[in-house]
């Protein structure tokens, strides 16, 4: 059995959570409160900046000349592909500037951050991997379940479900399944923890736009 495989089905009950909260309902059926999926966008471009520096770490730490690559790529989409979709939710709703840092975006970017740096690579590895495989199933599990009607949010949608975006996760997968076919039993154990802390993490990320959580 991959890694992988063993890590998605501890982090499972936490992605059933995920597919069932108010925030991804609502958003599959095109009633979310603009007020809520602004507030996410506002936090999620905080975590994306932070969240492609991670990688940008991981990058530099990985010994292999190749995974570094696909590493410094997913850094720039994280900055550049998925900030374009930010960017054109922005100009709609004239958001024009950044709004600070909330709790929960505050304590799980430090959290990425302080994983890359400190801890082994393959652990850190396994760290960012909930946002790439998590948003793809969330954005496949709407596709599949979203009301048949005009969705605000479709444009969100898509690229989650897209194709190009699953090729990348598809290798962020394979990355970490490498990584872990040379790791021990306790690199392998952090690995699982590291990967289901960042899971519980996506959701309490959704559940903070939400409740539109302040400090």
């Amino acid at each position: 059995m991959k890694w992988t495989d063993t890590a998605w089905h501890e982090a499972l009950p936490i992605y059933n959570r995920i597919t069932n909260m108010p925030f991804i309902t609502d958003l599959a059926n095109g009633t979310l409160k603009q007020e809520q999926f602004k507030y996410y966008l506002q936090q999620d471009a905080h975590y994306l900046e932070y969240f492609a520096r991670a990688l940008a770490i991981i990058a530099g730490k990985v010994p292999d000349v190749n995974t570094m690559l696909d590493f410094v790529r997913f850094a720039e989409g994280a900055i550049i592909v998925e900030r374009a979709l930010h960017d054109s939710y922005f100009a709609e709703y004239n958001v024009t500037e950044r709004a600070p840092l909330s709790p929960t975006c505050h304590h799980y970017v430090h959290y990425l951050q302080s994983t890359a740096y400190a801890a082994d690579v393959a652990v850190a590895m396994a760290a960012v991997l909930p946002c790439f495989w998590i948003y793809k199933k969330v954005g496949d599990y709407i596709l599949e379940h979203q009301a048949k009607n005009e969705n605000p949010y479709q444009g969100w949608i898509d690229t989650y479900a897209g194709e190009e975006f699953g090729l990348i996760v598809q290798k962020a997968i394979a990355l970490c399944d490498a990584a872990a076919a040379e790791a021990s039993p306790l690199q392998l154990k952090k690995m699982t923890a590291a990967f289901v802390t960042a899971s519980r993490l996506e959701y309490a990320f959704w559940d903070s736009a939400y409740k539109l959580e302040k400090w």
